[in-house]
């Protein structure tokens, strides 16, 4: 059972000491602290002076103790792990040898410190052999970071048992923090450097050494950014240098494309791929892409890569646009990638801390000063050790036979040590110096070499000091070692840097610009086709099916558009819905297509009355006022500006205020100065100037364009464009009838009236030919002509084939149509 009353302390033992009492929460909050320090201090972040994690560090300095520089001998990397694990890092070997990798591979590192041979992981996400089965040793510049450090140019702290020491830091002669970039993740925190090219980083140091005040954005006339070992693109310089002075920030990277052409289409070469992407991964997203078939056009995609590079080849299709796949690459797979920076690293090696570039840089020359430092008071002092013993060697060589008779009468060593020291005031390491010389010293040249060799570490004692003195040599000899540095390594930059930004990728940015035919149904079925599916016929035949309908539905609205444009669907509420055509499903020529609703919120009891096709972005660059000029069946007509449509909610939009018995049967975009024709169904047609018809606002009602007969009703408008004068261009008016008749008409038999009259002839209705259905303005653009009928048959033939008649005639067999069917709309394309 619980019970309130407190704990006795427990008293001390001899066996198990002093025990003290402590809150749990307590001991866990100091415990995981001191977990969390451990991680980040001795694990997971690199430290700003060598750039180097502890386990990076000891793997090179004890490769350096086996003798394994750049010139020896490969050996077993077993060898160099048991060795780590034995002396420096008593962790699991698989951590040690993954570390080891890393450092080896040419496509993780900018600059790899270590040589491998044998397999060692590839840019396929492939990992090394084991072990037992690969070499390594350092290489050149993994040995240079190594440099100088046995001139006590850095501290050293015992191992992990205490049986020998190991170094905090490496002298590193570039800031390997920069150059390599560093991973890891800590308790709480995570640090992610990209690389960078050492001959910028150079540069910058340089600078930075004559203008220690300079800004990140100073440095950046050096340097341009990170330098991925696997080349790609960067984007967004300006937002880079923000980045940069931050510690932190994402950096958008692209792969290296290039487009070629061949004999069955182009062909998208990638050469190189954003950092850290596997390319076998990315493969497989591209496979993916045309399996799922979210992008098309793709006809093969081969990975070619060797010894010599990344190549994966994409072929396309002809007729697809290469940049349209190229965006959906970039929007769907790791061709794209965003490099997510934070400069996290440690200061003095204990504090985690978020770094600018001009921090990073400026932290490190303090260390370089502080190794150079270190490295010359190391070298005055054998300097002035070995100056000690060259004056002790020149004092004998000047009393040389007195000093061996005196060595010959001594009793022992170090009898002959004293007298030594006595006789010519020496010091024991004089002395011992003396007794240890060689009888080949005394030759002349020998005494003449030890007195120039005196001399000579006199000036360089003097030339040290003077440095130790002065803080500007200091600064000198580092710039120097720079310079040196950079003329032994220097390399080209392999990551391209873009001032500008490429901007997001919107949906329209990856479909392909290309005409499509749109079919709607009674029943509100929508579907679009590409117009390659219907083959050019001879007029007056029967056609194919162009749709799948049900019994009781029939095709109501035929249009050809583009797949970038957007759709206003006109409805008999007089509202305007709109829908980008790309998101109409493609389908097969026979398809039912799917039902409107999918689309547009409109209620069922809503009916599709029109649509027509707009393109926005066209619109935007034309200097004119633009309009949407709408027709009624009965005859009113309305002009709207543009504008007022540019941003259709998804519920609608009022269009058009429409009587009850009314309905609208016709929309188009007209411009300033244009003129207007309306045709009814029973052959009736007006042609008017745009400017006969005022302004209205999106709730006006409109006015009359054309008188109408009894049981007549318009059912068609087209816009004659007149900029260019003389109608060259738009010389006829093309005119169907619904039994399958159509003609042309030259525009020039249509003179210009007033709206609201009653028109003149345009056709001569029959029971043959029955009423007319479509009309349209022709231009030098329009090739063929493309009409379906209410049962879903199409035909496709040539403009040319239909005869240039008079406004009074009936027209010529276009399509022979089935019992019971007409023809319900064209297009002409």
């Amino acid at each position: 059972m619980a019970t309130n009353k407190p704990t006795k302390p427990i008293k001390p033992t001899k066996e198990l000491g002093y025990i003290k009492l402590k809150e749990i929460t307590e001991e866990m909050q100091e415990s995981y602290l001191d977990y969390a320090m451990s991680v980040i201090i001795s694990r997971a972040l690199p430290d700003v002076r060598d750039g180097l994690k502890p386990v990076h560090r000891r793997i090179l300095y004890a490769m350096l103790e086996e003798g394994l520089r750049h010139d020896a001998k490969f050996r077993k990397s077993a060898s160099v792990i048991g060795g780590v694990l034995a002396k420096y890092h008593p962790h699991g070997d698989v951590a040690v040898y993954d570390a080891l990798v890393r450092m080896a591979q040419d496509f993780s590192l900018r600059y790899p410190l270590i040589q491998g041979q044998g397999n060692f992981g590839s840019v396929d996400g492939d990992s090394a052999a084991a072990y037992r089965y690969t070499e390594c040793r350092l290489s050149k510049i993994g040995e240079e970071i190594l440099r100088d450090i046995e001139k006590d140019t850095v501290d050293f702290r015992p191992n992990y048992d205490e049986t020998r020491e190991e170094p905090i830091v490496l002298p590193s002669p570039l800031p390997q923090l920069l150059l390599n970039g560093s991973l890891g993740i800590a308790v709480g925190m995570a640090t992610n450097i990209p690389p960078h090219n050492l001959t910028e980083i150079c540069d910058a140091l340089i600078y930075l050494i004559d203008h220690p005040d300079s800004t990140t954005e100073d440095l950046f006339q050096f340097i341009q950014g990170p330098d991925f070992p696997t080349g790609g693109i960067i984007y967004g310089k300006k937002d880079i240098i923000t980045i940069y002075s931050q510690g932190k920030g994402g950096i958008l990277m692209r792969g290296k494309t290039e487009v070629v052409e061949k004999p069955k289409g182009e062909q998208i070469i990638i050469s190189e791929i954003p950092f850290q992407v596997q390319k076998s991964e990315l493969v497989k997203q591209l496979a993916r892409l045309v399996e799922e078939k979210r992008i098309e056009g793709i006809r093969n995609i081969q990975d070619l890569s060797d010894k010599e590079g990344i190549r994966i080849t994409i072929d396309l299709k002809t007729g697809v646009s290469p940049q349209k796949t190229l965006n959906v690459l970039y929007k769907f797979t790791n061709l794209q990638k965003i490099f997510y920076l934070n400069m996290l690293a440690l200061v003095d090696g204990i504090q985690p801390k978020i770094l600018s570039l001009a921090e990073v840089l400026n932290l490190y020359l303090e260390h370089k000063k502080e190794v150079v430092r270190r490295r010359t008071d190391f070298d005055l002092r054998k300097a002035k050790e070995r100056e000690h013993i060259l004056e002790g060697l020149a004092i004998a060589q000047r009393n040389i036979d007195e000093v061996i008779s005196l060595i010959k009468k001594s009793e022992s060593r170090s009898d002959a040590q004293k007298k030594l020291e006595k006789r010519f005031k020496l010091t024991a390491i004089q002395a011992n110096a003396i007794l240890e010389m060689k009888l080949s010293s005394l030759a002349k040249l020998e005494r003449e070499k030890i007195e120039t060799e005196l001399k000579e570490t006199k000036e360089k004692i003097k030339i040290l000091t003077s440095i130790l003195k002065s803080v500007q040599k200091i600064k000198e000899l580092i710039k120097k070692e720079i310079k040196e540095t950079k003329e032994k390594y220097s390399d080209a930059r392999k990551t391209k840097v873009i001032t500008g930004k490429p901007g997001e990728i919107l949906e329209e940015d990856l479909i392909t610009k290309e005409e499509t035919i749109i079919l709607l149904t009674r029943d509100g079925y929508i579907k679009r086709v590409k117009p390659a599916v219907y083959k050019i016929q001879q007029r007056g035949g029967k056609g194919i099916i162009g749709m799948e309908i049900k019994e009781e539905d029939f095709i109501t609205h035929f249009l050809l558009a583009n797949t970038l444009d957007n759709l206003f669907f006109f409805t008999d509420s007089g509202k305007v819905f709109q829908t980008p055509v790309y998101e109409i499903p493609e389908g097969t020529r026979i398809s039912k297509g799917r039902g409107l609703l999918n689309f547009l919120e409109i209620s069922p009891q809503e009916k599709i009355l029109n649509f027509i096709s707009y393109n926005k972005k066209d619109s935007e660059t034309k200097e004119e006022a633009e309009y949407l000029v709408m027709v009624t069946k009965n005859g009113i007509i309305k002009k709207t500006k543009l504008s007022a449509f540019e941003n259709v909610r998804k519920s609608g939009l009022i269009a058009i205020r429409l009587e009850k018995d009314d309905q609208l049967k016709s929309a188009r975009i007209i411009k300033q100065g244009e003129e207007i024709i309306l045709v009814s169904k029973n052959g009736k047609a007006i042609r008017f100037k745009e400017k006969d018809i005022r302004n209205m606002g999106r709730t006006a009602a409109g006015v009359r364009g054309i008188k109408l007969g009894k049981g007549d009703e318009v059912i068609g408008m087209d816009i004659i464009k007149t900029q260019n004068s003389k109608l060259k261009a738009q010389n006829y008016l093309l005119v169907i009838m619904e039994k399958g008749y159509g003609k042309r008409t030259k525009l020039s038999e249509y003179r210009l009236q007033r709206r609201g009259g009653s028109g003149i002839k345009t056709a001569r209705i029959t029971a043959k030919t029955g009423s007319i259905v479509f009309i349209e303005v022709l231009t030098e653009e329009e090739k063929d002509l493309m009409a379906i009928s209410q049962k879903g048959q199409v035909i496709r033939a040539s403009i040319n084939s239909i005869s240039i008649l008079s406004r009074v005639t009936s027209g010529v067999k276009i399509m022979k149509l089935e019992q019971g069917d007409k023809i319900v709309g064209a297009v002409c394309l």
